[in-house]
């Protein structure tokens, strides 16, 4: 037995409406396909396309996202450094032990 799949034909509203749902609403991409039913991947790459098309039309971060993009890159920084520390402190006792 042979597994044909079709592949689904979405109009260019349907694609425009559901882009629309990303950008304006700022939910994850990953959460509106879930919601649509359609491919994450798929859902990606309208957005990318759109993106593409206008690029003028993503907003600039705010005084606030700016300050908070700082507290996760500041965070994420310790994070790695701690996660280093972490692995050699392993690698260190997994020598010692007989």
């Amino acid at each position: 037995m042979k597994f044909v799949s079709e592949r689904r034909k979405f109009s260019a509203q349907y694609k425009d409406e559901a882009v629309q749902l990303v950008i304006q609403s700022g939910r994850p991409i990953a959460q509106v396909a879930r919601e649509l039913g359609i491919n994450e991947g798929t859902l990606g790459n309208w957005v990318n396309l759109w993106k593409q098309d206008n690029p003028e039309q993503e907003k600039p971060l705010t005084v606030v996202d700016r300050a908070r993009l700082r507290e996760i890159e500041e965070e994420n920084r310790r994070l790695k450094m701690e996660n280093e520390f972490l692995k050699k402190a392993a690698a260190f006792f997994a020598k010692t032990q007989p």
